[in-house]
């Protein structure tokens, strides 16, 4: 594996880079995976699915496998994981990701940055959990594409903290200086460019299914799918350093917009603790004197 210490002079170096270095998976994906074939049970996509989606490293894998690999007669993308699973097949499956280099291995001798990427993967899942929540909200025609696009919106931030731990460990070192920072601002300022330019041309370089790009194209503000993806995003980034974060009253007014949705029952769905909403509510009305 090859670290990178340094920022690379444009975004497409950075993405010849990353799309050069091998993508390790979570050891737990691997322990589930290694207990459900062992188990001696009839294994199904479903099962699979789960596991799989439980790891955006996995995730971007497996979709990726599945694009490379296609058929010519294969006229449709395939978008969600449970059908990419059925189309490889659950013996090819194992035969393929049964046993991949895993993060914590990998990460061995740097823990901070083991910490770290772990956290964003947690926020991944995160960012997942909201966008399914506001799909179903919005009764997306296909909740599950928004859901696997959602677990992929962070996937530049993995792969940095993975692939260039010396450069992530920086930004963030930025944004704890600075509580009011921007992700944006701290990225471009070490990086030389964001973490979303620089995913764009990632999930084109690994050849992710048209649909799920277009999905993560955050330029794309217009379209409601997009939208949702992007606004889940914020919310869970924004949350991670508490309810008292300063962006947290422009994403739930946002949110409400795309949701159609008031502020109370949105706080309520978020599970908001009750100090949080007592303060993000909007003052009630004066009375008429």
């Amino acid at each position: 594996m090859s670290s990178l210490s340094q920022a690379l002079p444009s975004v497409q170096a950075y993405v010849d880079h990353f799309s050069a270095q091998p993508l390790p998976v979570l050891r737990r994906t691997m322990l589930d995976l290694a207990a459900l074939r062992d188990s001696g049970e009839s294994v199904g996509a479903k099962q699979l699915a789960s596991v799989v989606l439980s790891d955006p490293l996995l995730t971007m894998r497996l979709l990726t496998h599945i694009e490379r690999n296609r058929r010519e007669s294969q006229n449709h993308d395939i978008t969600t994981i449970e059908r990419a699973v059925m189309m490889l097949g659950i013996e090819p499956f194992f035969s393929t990701f049964g046993d991949l280099p895993t993060v914590e291995a990998t990460l061995a001798s740097q823990p901070k940055a083991l910490v770290g990427v772990l956290k964003v993967i947690g926020r991944a899942r995160r960012v997942a959990d909201y966008a399914r929540d506001f799909a179903i909200q919005r009764r997306d025609l296909d909740v599950q594409e928004i859901t696997v696009a959602a677990l992929l919106h962070e996937a530049t931030e993995i792969v940095c903290w993975i692939h260039a731990p010396a450069l992530a460990l920086r930004v963030q070192e930025q944004l704890v200086a600075s509580r009011g920072l921007r992700s944006a601002e701290a990225q471009r300022d070490v990086l030389g460019a964001t973490a979303a330019q620089i995913q764009l041309g990632l999930t084109r370089a690994w050849r992710l299914p048209q649909l799920l790009v277009q999905l993560l194209d955050d330029s794309q503000q217009d379209n409601p799918r997009v939208r949702t993806i992007k606004l889940a995003a914020d919310l869970a980034r924004h949350l991670a350093r508490g309810w008292d974060d300063p962006a947290l009253p422009d994403d739930l007014a946002a949110i409400e917009a795309l949701l159609h949705l008031g502020r109370e029952p949105l706080l309520l769905r978020l599970g908001a603790p009750e100090e949080a909403r007592a303060r993000l509510l909007p003052p009630e009305p004066a009375e008429p004197a």
